[in-house]
């Protein structure tokens, strides 16, 4: 059960670089940053609108179907099928929200820091206030970081185009020119410098931004930059303190009933901006794949992938956690002359919560992706031995009995494991995307779709180097900023 419902407030006017039509307009009574705030409190509510502004059901949508995550459902009337073909281009809609959500946000987060600049806090509001701005700077940085990571084609090379770094609210009409991976990322580092320096300790509340989450956004992104040391170190000290759910504990993530291992999460409650339908994000995440519910009965227009539902173990409590109990299971499925009715894989990872069906909060940092990365960090000094006993700690967390040490003949097989592994627990969070196009080429690997399940449409594989493992930049982006360019290949 929820305990607190958040209150999302629009105080504060978004601006978009491609809605020029609908913002060069003189708004009588327009709110700007200097009055938009008259007391610390109103600084606070328009923090939570500001959260308000951040969803990753896109990113899940687009890590899923873009790989080998789901596949076409039993009753799907068309929804994301060109998506499923791999058809990605600049005036495709995922670029294009994907681009759009993260610098709305980050307008709204720079007039809220402008706006807190002409606030001059009561001496018994002074921690509320450094809070209030630690959170805001914490955002920032993870907005830039979620563009870094859809729109740089490689997160290693400071000197590649990167994304704009934005921290100022751009004027009416105003172009901008793209970063360098280097300015953006030091841009990023900035940032959690000084939110680092203004945030609490509390962790009481994994909804709200701490200090660990500046503590796991550096780790993921020192992780992308193969910064391995710095990965490690931040990964390990996390772990420490938010171990790993058991087997009889994990489902209960799911259910919202139980924040084991959570480091941070984005709170969903009944009637926020998120708790509709949103079959390309913004909805609740369950609605992703289904209409109704995460039974057989919930219109499932989306399914799991057989590929990826054949690599979990019986026994696995992933499986059971993943895949709702009213699922087909057709054991000779490849021989099934009905293979769409025979075997239905009915995904149940967001059941819902609070008596809101398919209603859930989305997990942003769990310890599960720490233990990942402090395993990639080994294999990567081709420390093969411990990589294994770090696969095999996760293992043994998600089975009710210990689990064999794995072996690996080279850092290749390593890398294969890893990535395997990443796919089973980090399944429809947001991750697979961008695991094979960081570390595919380590690990020798690429999609792998269920082939009854691609024949559909044609296109089942796709490799790891090609070019839609980065996304387009807008064409409606574009067409309005002529000192944007577009990434290679579009």
């Amino acid at each position: 059960m929820k305990n607190i419902k958040k209150l999302f407030v629009c105080i504060l006017v978004s601006v978009t670089f491609s809605c020029n039509d609908a913002i060069d307009i003189d708004q009588p009574g327009l709110l700007l940053s200097e009055n938009a705030f008259g007391s610390v409190s109103d600084l606070n509510d328009g923090l939570i609108g500001v959260y308000g502004g951040f969803d990753n059901t896109q990113e899940i949508l687009l890590n899923a179907i873009f790989t080998d995550e789901i596949t076409l459902g039993l009753v799907n009337g068309g929804q994301n099928r060109n998506s499923y073909g791999l058809i990605l281009t600049s005036a495709s809609p995922t670029p294009f929200t994907m681009w759009t959500k993260y610098y709305i946000a980050l307008a709204n987060i720079n007039r809220l820091i402008k706006g807190a600049s002409f606030l001059t806090p009561e001496s018994t509001e002074v921690d509320q206030y450094n809070s209030i701005l630690g959170q805001a700077y914490a955002l920032r940085a993870y907005a830039h970081f979620q563009l870094q990571t859809y729109f740089s084609t490689d997160y290693t090379d400071d000197s590649t185009t990167g994304v704009i770094a934005l921290n100022f609210v751009p004027e009416i009409g105003q172009e901008v020119a793209r970063n360098t991976n280097g300015e953006v990322f030091d841009f990023i580092n900035s940032d959690l410098v000084l939110a680092n320096s203004l945030l609490s300790d509390d962790t009481s509340d994994p909804t709200f931004i701490n200090k660990d989450f500046v503590t796991a956004l550096r780790a993921r992104m020192a992780l992308y930059r193969e910064d391995y040391t710095l990965a490690s170190t931040l990964a390990s000290s996390l772990l420490t303190n938010y171990p790993l759910a058991n087997s009889s504990v994990f489902p209960n993530i799911w259910t919202d009933d139980s924040n084991g291992e959570i480091i941070f999460k984005l709170e969903r409650v009944e009637n926020d901006p998120y708790s509709g339908q949103g079959l390309a994000g913004g909805g609740t995440a369950g609605s992703l794949f289904a209409f109704g519910n995460s039974t057989l009965s919930g219109s499932p227009f989306m399914e799991m992938d057989r590929n990826l539902y054949n690599s979990f173990d019986p026994a696995d409590v992933r499986l059971s956690t993943y895949i709702d109990p009213s699922s087909l299971i057709d054991t000779d499925y490849q021989n099934s002359i009905d293979y769409k009715n025979t075997d239905v894989l009915v995904i149940r990872k967001y059941p819902g919560s609070g008596g809101i069906n398919l209603l859930n909060d989305l997990k942003i940092f769990r310890s599960s992706e720490m233990l990942f990365i402090m395993a990639e960090a080994e294999a990567a000094n081709n420390q093969l031995g411990n990589v294994a006993t770090l696969i095999k700690q996760l293992r043994d967390s998600r089975f009710t009995t210990p689990q064999p040490l794995p072996t690996y003949a080279d850092q290749t097989a390593a890398f294969a494991d890893i990535l395997d592994e990443r796919r089973k627990e980090l399944a429809l969070e947001g991750h697979r995307w961008v695991d094979i196009k960081r570390i595919g080429s380590k690990a020798g690997k690429t999609l792998e779709r269920e082939p009854l399940d691609c024949a559909e449409v044609g296109v089942c594989t796709m490799s790891n180097t090609d070019k839609r493992f980065t996304m387009p930049i807008p064409l409606a982006e574009l067409d309005v900023n002529s000192l944007l360019t577009q990434n290679p290949g579009y």
